[in-house]
């Protein structure tokens, strides 16, 4: 074997190794969120800041990207449908690719991006700054104190934001398609209602509530791994976005397997 060859196996072994490591440590990070759970949501107020801030403040970019979203998915079922499909299922297209995917995938990745990048920030400041350790020298888990509440209000609030980002996508493809596809109220309504079955809207939430938890970990988990002052910081914060939205679209594969082949069959 070249040198070249050793050192490409060496340096795969390190990734492989220093992934699995990785690996390790968010599973302890959870497992370690779980034991300090009850103690956690003693801690109601630091809970309702949380939710103010993960879901409250998101919602203005959720409710802009949503209805964008119904918008164009409207133009595209229109121009897919010319010819081969009657437009009376353009409700029934959209609203099944909403709730299905485009909802609490697209709300996932928005919120990923500014709250995970938050959250990573502010811990990570903290982390640098030294006031983790301060909290550890008060007898003051920091896991307790800073992950439960953002994990919990994370469960709570991607739940939610996706089923108000639903309604507006469903809105702003009624415009579109009232107003420049010429689908009549009545026709897009009884689109919407044709097809329609609860287990649909069941798999976006329950898509979203593991979303919330991904993106709270991440965020977690690189904050409190933050080093080397302000760079680092900056660091953190990309790491947290980049891994929220890349286990996103590797959970949502997942879960989608799981529920309709096994859960949601027909």
């Amino acid at each position: 074997m070249t040198d070249l060859t050793i050192k490409s196996f060496a340096f795969v072994r390190e990734q492989v190794g220093d992934w699995l490591a990785e690996v390790g440590r968010i599973t302890m990070l959870i497992g370690e969120t779980f034991r300090n759970l009850t103690r956690g949501l003693r801690s109601f107020s630091l809970i309702v800041d949380q939710m103010h801030s993960i879901g409250v403040q998101s919602l203005l970019l959720v409710v802009i990207v949503s209805l964008f979203t119904g918008a164009v998915a409207a133009v595209q079922a229109a121009y897919q449908f010319d010819n081969v499909v009657p437009l009376k299922f353009i409700g029934s297209v959209i609203l099944r690719s909403v709730i299905i995917e485009l909802g609490p995938v697209l709300t996932a990745l928005i919120v990923g991006g500014r709250v995970g990048a938050s959250i990573a920030a502010e811990l990570g400041t903290m982390r640098v700054t030294e006031q983790v350790d301060a909290l550890e020298a008060m007898a003051i888990n920091p896991v307790r104190y800073l992950v439960v509440p953002r994990v919990v209000a994370a469960f709570i609030m991607l739940p939610m934001l996706t089923m108000i980002a639903n309604t507006i996508a469903v809105f702003g493809g009624w415009v579109v398609a009232v107003t420049s596809v010429g689908v009549s109220t009545h026709t897009y309504v009884l689109g919407l209602r044709q097809f329609f079955v609860m287990h649909d809207l069941w798999s976006g939430l329950i898509k979203s509530f593991f979303f919330g938890g991904i993106i709270a970990w991440m965020g977690c988990y690189y904050g409190f791994r933050t080093e080397g002052g302000a760079e680092g910081v900056g660091v953190a914060t990309t790491r947290a976005v980049v891994a929220s939205c890349v286990l996103v679209l590797i959970s949502d594969y997942v879960i989608a397997n799981v529920l309709f082949r096994f859960i949601f069959v027909t």
